[in-house]
């Protein structure tokens, strides 16, 4: 593995100083060859989570009334050092992480966007003004922060979710305790940096690492005001009932088992290009990622072919290789569930219909096409009803538009989901119909830009949606205002 990165320190940023962890021995190790150690430290202690609150509970009152300008410039300046680093972050996140150097330095720029976007909040409508039904009065509504926001983050995107959590969260004045995902937190150490460097004063943002146990620890404490969660659908609604328990609101996107639906009048070399990409880029490893493909059995052979034409080019090993296209999965641990999950799925009925080459050591996994059989034992099969998050699709056949949607339906989850058609109608019908929080048409699933609404339906989301103005609605409450003369 081509890797210059020499060995940092993992430490824990609270009330502006970088301290050593107080828990067990924590190492981040690259995720195409775990002998190699990127980063060792110690994690954070449950009091150390506890000290971490009480600073951002500190700060909030002085933050909160920080012009938002000025908040808006330290995201600003943190956004151009993301930038003139990003070639350095990107290697590093690539190799913690496990995608592509330049998927990694694309979600480095991204999380830069982010930053530059909610930089100009100040620039915005900050509330609202209605017709009052009385002579000389005026009803006015405001937004004022919640207080202290626990953001708790996945793996997949280690800088990208973290950035567009608690970009909205500093800018509409409330302070923020950060545990990233345990297997990556030289990104997340790297993220605050950059908002150090952009002069966020201390207690405002608090970095713990440590173990998902840690997540009890910011539910049951006092200070915490809101909390906003992407991961697992299990535990986001533990988390949610918890906070629920105490009267804490709560935001989480959780799972997804997403649909590309092919229909007879499709682009075939567009569609198959947008599958390839939404199903393979990160490894799968993307809540918005293809793991259900929806063909009309009329273009079913033709298409499977072309996929796999494109997939026999499409190249998996090092990251950090220029002429890959796929890196591992973030550890050996996801990569045995997701090979278990395969072996599952085949001895249920489903048929191998591709399988690619891969790096025969470390936690390296294959693209994958099954196709399932016919009927209710499709509709069963495992690799049609769970997430394996991996490069790892399931292939059913239908017979018109009619029942390809009600297949796109046929899930707990309602993310995101692909619709390849030429017919307007047929779009409009989909975008009318399908329970889903994200709909492309002749695009890939996987997807968001940082200016709309991002989250799910059903089981992929509770609580108000990320990213643009949405994000508004979960890291402020409102204050109703009748003024009268």
């Amino acid at each position: 593995m081509n890797l210059s990165t020499t060995l940092a320190t993992l430490e824990h940023c609270i009330n502006g100083a970088w301290v050593p962890g107080e828990g067990r021995r924590i190492d981040s190790k690259a995720a195409a060859d775990d002998s190699i150690v990127l980063a060792e430290g110690t994690a954070a202690s449950v009091d150390q989570v506890d000290a971490a609150f009480g600073a951002a509970h500190r700060a909030k009152k002085s933050w909160a009334s920080t012009p938002m300008a000025a908040r808006g410039a330290i995201l600003a300046k943190a956004a151009g050092y993301l930038k003139e680093h990003a070639e350095d972050f990107g290697a590093e996140l690539a190799a913690e992480e496990g995608k592509t150097r330049a998927e990694g330095i694309g979600e480095v720029l991204r999380a830069a966007q982010i930053l530059a976007y909610y930089s100009g909040e100040a620039e915005r409508a900050a509330g609202t003004v209605f017709q009052s039904p009385r002579a000389g009065e005026q009803i006015l509504v405001t937004h004022k922060p919640l207080g202290v926001i626990g953001v708790i983050t996945p793996f997949n995107f280690p800088i990208g979710i973290p950035a567009w959590k608690i970009a909205p969260a500093l800018v509409f004045g409330n302070t923020v305790v950060f545990k990233p995902a345990s297997l990556v937190p030289l990104l997340a150490m790297r993220f605050v940096q950059a908002l150090e460097h952009g002069g966020l004063p201390a207690g405002v943002l608090n970095l713990v690492i440590g173990p998902g146990a840690l997540g009890d620890a910011f539910i049951a404490n006092e200070h915490l005001d809101g909390l906003t969660f992407t991961g697992s659908t299990g535990v986001g609604r533990k988390l949610c009932a918890a906070g629920a328990a105490q009267g804490i609101p709560v935001q989480a996107e959780m799972g997804g088992k997403n649909a590309s639906v092919v229909l007879a009048d499709a682009d075939l070399d567009l569609a198959s290009e947008q599958v390839l990409f939404g199903a393979f880029r990160s490894t799968g490893q993307k809540c918005t990622a293809t793991s259900r493909l929806i063909l009309d059995e009329s273009i079913a052979d033709a298409f499977l072919a072309k996929l796999t034409e494109r997939l026999e080019q499409w190249v998996t090993g090092d990251p950090l290789d220029p002429s890959v296209h796929m890196g591992p999965l973030v550890d050996a641990k996801a990569s045995n569930s997701a090979a278990q999950g395969i072996d599952r799925s085949l001895a249920q009925g489903a048929t191998l219909r591709y399988r690619g080459l891969a790096p025969g050591t470390g936690s390296f996994l294959a693209p994958t096409i099954l196709e399932l059989p016919e009927g209710e034992a499709g509709r069963a099969n495992c690799a049609w009803q769970e997430e394996f998050f991996a490069p790892i699709v399931a292939v059913r056949r239908v017979n018109g538009w009619k029942e390809a949607f009600e297949a796109a339906e046929d899930s707990e989850y309602g993310l995101s989901l692909a619709l390849f058609t030429s017919n307007l109608a047929l779009a409009l019908e989909a975008q009318q119909t399908l329970d889903v929080g994200i709909l492309h048409v002749n695009s890939e699933s996987a997807g968001a830009d940082p200016h709309v609404p991002f989250g799910g339906a059903k089981a992929s989301g509770y609580g108000p949606k990320e990213q643009g103005a949405a994000a508004r609605e979960f890291y402020t409450h409102t204050t109703t205002t009748y003024l009268r003369g």
